[in-house]
């Protein structure tokens, strides 16, 4: 199995040379980063290796059949089969939304109609201020809890630190671990991890579009404390040097990984801030710090936990634009009117899906499934301690996303 997860790495070592998005992170051997940058493997022939790699890996785990080396068995194949359908995509090939979600990431993404959209976006109606569209009403009253540009840094930093406290009470982070903040723009995302290696990150948070003020929290939990630096510190910490498994020393993005990674993410925000303790937290530090009227924070909470409804409305643009049945326009008027964007933030979503296509469904469905799967692992009525313990655990463990449901 060790042989065949170092062929996997550097198979997709050799993918990355073909699509620049492949390879989210590498830590693994430099000397093999290296070789993968001049040998320059034809994708073809990427795509037969990745082929004999799965036929010589089986449909199951041979020789130590504990629970553990199933799961890793199954991890690395269903990484190889998305890996080859990655390229696939690269040489053109084209796939139903649908079948190319289940193909890279484990899973089919649900439907939801427009008539499903259009009725919480009638809730919605009652709950804003003034009259006219809803979506226009929406970003209206949401730009009055925009964070300055003077205050960013200083809001961002704090929303950090509490991230990391409450962490810090439940998950034993590697010794060292860091990460380093950079302000960004024209990018297609509104934050991103880039995972180094030796537990140190890089935070990169996009200052092109408004930043709101929930927004801290969620990008401080997500791509810092409890999202992706701790999820790939653990990996590295408890699987490649612990375990000696080579393969997490790789992160191709078009994989199964990614709705783990993206889902458990997310799910980090709600387990590190449950229920009114957030709400609370912003409203006493946050919204101070940012200079925006603190008294309002339990309405804007309950108008966002209300939009929150709509997360799914992303899914159905992309799918619609991707599959060919709406165009860029109409794609973005979609996302306007029912997943509340503004023109600016809905173009740039349209350049999300260019890029990572049906990737976005890591982000709402991959939600679901880690809180599903952690409060059915908990076990009824279970306590914070509990909850974190189920999720520290499946941080750091191979487990696939078919394999939450």
């Amino acid at each position: 199995m060790n042989a065949i997860a170092e062929s996997y790495v550097k198979l997709a070592l050799a993918a990355g040379k073909h699509d620049p998005d492949f390879v989210d992170a590498y830590y693994g051997p430099p000397e093999w980063k290296t070789s993968a940058d001049s040998a320059a493997v034809p994708l073809t022939e990427v795509v037969q290796r990745a082929n004999a790699l799965l036929s010589q890996l089986g449909d199951r785990a041979t020789g130590d059949t504990s629970g553990i080396a199933q799961l890793r068995h199954a991890y690395l194949r269903k990484q190889l089969l998305a890996l080859v359908t990655r390229l696939g995509i690269v040489q053109g090939t084209k796939l139903a939304f649908d079948d190319e979600a289940r193909a890279l990431y484990d899973v089919t993404p649900p439907t939801n109609s427009e008539d499903h959209f259009r009725q919480i976006v009638a809730r919605l109606d009652t709950a804003l201020p003034g009259r006219g569209p809803v979506h226009e009403r929406y970003v209206s009253y949401r730009d009055r809890f925009v964070i300055p540009a003077a205050k960013i840094d200083t809001v961002f930093e704090t929303a950090i630190a509490a991230c990391k406290e409450r962490t810090a009470q439940h998950l034993t982070l590697p010794p060292g671990e860091s990460f380093a903040v950079e302000y960004v723009s024209d990018k297609p995302w509104s934050g991103y991890n880039w995972y180094k290696g030796n537990y140190h990150s890089v935070i990169q948070v996009n200052t092109s579009l408004p930043i709101y003020i929930d927004r801290a929290v969620d990008l401080a939990c997500h791509e810092g404390y409890p999202g992706h630096h701790v999820y790939n510190a653990l990996l590295e910490k408890q699987l490649v040097r612990d375990r000696g498994w080579v393969e997490f020393s790789v992160y191709p993005l078009f994989s199964p990984q990614s709705l783990i990674a993206e889902g458990t993410a997310n799910y980090g925000i709600d387990i590190a801030f449950p229920g009114e303790e957030r709400t609370t937290y912003e409203r006493e530090t946050l919204f101070p710090l940012a200079g925006l009227p603190a008294d309002q924070a339990d309405e804007y909470y309950r108008v966002q936990e209300l939009a929150h409804e709509l997360s799914y409305a992303g899914n159905e643009a992309a799918r619609r634009y991707l599959n060919g049945e709406i165009d860029a326009a109409a794609a973005a008027g979609w996302l306007e009117r029912y997943a509340l964007m503004s023109p600016a933030a809905a173009q740039q979503r349209i350049r999300f899906f260019d890029t990572y296509r049906s990737y976005v469904i890591n982000y709402n469905y991959g939600l679901d499934l880690v809180r599903s799967y952690v409060e059915r692992a908990a076990g009824p009525n279970a306590g914070p301690v509990r909850l974190w313990e189920v999720f520290g655990a499946l941080l750091s463990s191979p487990r696939l996303p078919s394999g939450l449901q």
